[in-house]
């Protein structure tokens, strides 16, 4: 029996690679696409959840948003004589009320023309109170914000949204200016700091005006939301049930109201992009497979070409094993490498694509790329075992006789 080390096998293996290059390259070509594209598929899941977290994580994550009407509903409201209460100032005021809440922000949002310093443009016009940079972290640049006092009265002062305030006033100073917004003339106190896009909405290239007033500008007869803050995450359960109780109380005892925390939103979201990930991977997965089906037939063919080849290996005392692992581990070396390949431009692209865009956190998770590797290895070693089986199986004085 021949004796052959592996320093030998990785010789023999790689040199009928190098043999064939077309032949290689074309059986390496469909493992190193799906490497490819489990790295950047699972790269673009991966980059739009960080950026969803990240988005909703600007807030904090002891934040609640309270929205009028139940989102988990067994019949038609008022079918049988009830009705639903609408969501009120008044209900934010008594949420006020509960010791361990820091802010409680009533919302009333509309789209209206705001007309000052000669232009105007059509602009989300968010009527809140003095506690919402509390809620919205962001801060004033210029002035002052919505002055604290009983929502129910209104004013007519507004501040803007620093992109808002260039648009109508360009580098002169809004402080003390008038603007008209849906045909009202308010006072402009203030301007935002920039803070930018958050889940795509431009909060810089807006106007903010006290709640009664968008609800008598917009005709609302009810708030779109109440935003809550209070101390820490520790406390959401104990914050739910406090605001749950209340509103209960006021409306009657109906639960015609939807609470919803900002720790939830995100666990629930990272649960959703997980899952999504995990399907892009699987699709793209298919990929090598398909690959896989590749190299057994290039190898198949190979070992068909070679019979001469292992006859005189044959003859000359390797033993059927032997034959068997060389043919193994050119079918392992032909999907590693093209395994790496795949790897190699799938961190390229989504490299490229961080170049292109720096806010979004594309970035495959290293298990998948941990994954992608060790698949296109073992697909090597599962589609070469026919083959290199058919090889072994081979008669040393039939293989010679094909000469």
């Amino acid at each position: 029996m021949v004796r052959i080390d592996f320093a030998d096998l990785m010789r023999l293996s790689s040199g009928a690679m190098i043999g064939h290059p077309l032949r290689s390259v074309l059986s390496m070509l469909g493992i190193a696409i799906g490497v490819a594209a489990v790295i950047m598929l699972t790269s673009l899941g991966e980059g739009a959840r960080r950026y969803m977290v990240a988005e909703f994580s600007e807030f904090g994550t002891n934040v609640l948003a309270v929205n009028p009407g139940k989102t988990e509903t067994h019949g038609v409201p008022g079918a049988f004589g009830g009705t639903t209460q609408k969501l009120t100032i008044d209900d934010a005021e008594a949420l006020k009320k509960i010791s361990f809440l820091d802010a409680v922000v009533p919302m009333a949002v509309g789209q209206a023309r705001v007309e000052g310093g000669g232009r105007g443009r059509s602009v989300f016009v968010h009527g809140v109170t003095s506690d919402f940079p509390a809620v919205m972290k962001c801060e004033i640049g210029q002035g002052s914000f919505l002055p604290p006092g009983d929502p129910r009265r209104g004013g007519s002062v507004a501040v803007l949204g620093p992109k808002l305030k260039r648009e109508l006033f360009g580098e002169s100073n809004a402080l003390g200016e008038f603007v008209r917004i849906a045909g009202a003339r308010l006072r402009v106190i203030g301007v935002m700091q920039p803070k930018g896009q958050v889940l795509g909405m431009d909060i810089d290239d807006a106007a903010y005006i006290p709640v009664a007033t968008a609800m008598r500008l917009f005709n609302l007869a009810e708030l779109q939301e109440i935003d809550i803050v209070f101390a820490h995450e520790g406390l959401t359960q104990a914050a739910i049930e406090a605001v749950r109780s209340r509103l209960i109380e006021r409306h009657r005892g109906d639960e015609d109201f939807t609470i919803v925390s900002q720790s939830e939103m995100l666990s629930v979201f990272g649960r959703v992009m997980d899952v999504i990930t995990l399907g892009v991977a699987v699709i793209a997965a298919i990929s090598l497979l398909v690959g896989s089906i590749g190299i057994f037939t290039m190898m198949w063919i190979s070992v068909g070409e070679r019979v001469s080849e292992i006859g005189l290996m044959r003859a000359l005392g390797a033993t059927a094993r032997q034959v068997q692992v060389i043919f193994l581990i050119e079918a392992i070396l032909l999907t590693l490498t093209g395994g790496m390949s795949g790897l190699f431009v799938g961190l390229f692209a989504t490299f490229l694509l961080r170049l292109a865009l720096p806010e979004f956190p594309a970035g495959a998770p290293i298990e998948y790329i941990v994954a992608a590797i060790v698949v296109s290895a073992f697909a090597g070693l599962v589609s070469g075992v026919g083959p290199a089986r058919r090889a072994a199986e081979l008669e040393p004085v039939d293989a010679l006789r094909t000469e």
